[in-house]
């Protein structure tokens, strides 16, 4: 077996493992604050995994660079909306799970808006 193919299925795998915890993360995970940044961390990182597992697999100039390019894309916006949808959900009151601490400035300035 060649280095590429090793390297090929250790990223397959990295990846499948940060795609099980994001599911994981998402069922387990008390509130919708952090169930965003479990998706948001592990998935994002699972699917850059597994792009980069493809543009290494077909070696392909075409193919890497829209491996590359989609990973780029998944780096900039997924974390963004992420952070959006929590920010949204606070802003409308979502309740938060027990024994989570809130700074009351920004409860003072959720009231307001």
């Amino acid at each position: 077996m060649a280095i590429a193919e090793i390297l090929v299925a250790l990223l397959i795998l990295g990846g499948s493992f940060f795609g099980f915890t994001a599911a994981f993360g998402l069922v387990r995970m008390p509130d919708i604050y952090t169930r965003m940044s479990t998706s948001g961390k592990a998935a994002t990182l699972c699917c850059g995994l597994l792009l980069a597992a493809v543009a290494l697999l077909f070696q392909d100039a075409r193919v890497t660079a829209r491996a590359v390019a989609a990973i780029l894309f998944l780096f900039l916006t997924v974390p963004v909306g992420a952070h959006m949808i929590a920010r949204a959900a606070f802003r409308t009151g979502t309740p938060l799970c027990e024994g989570t601490g809130v700074d009351p400035e920004l409860v003072r300035d959720r009231r307001e808006n």
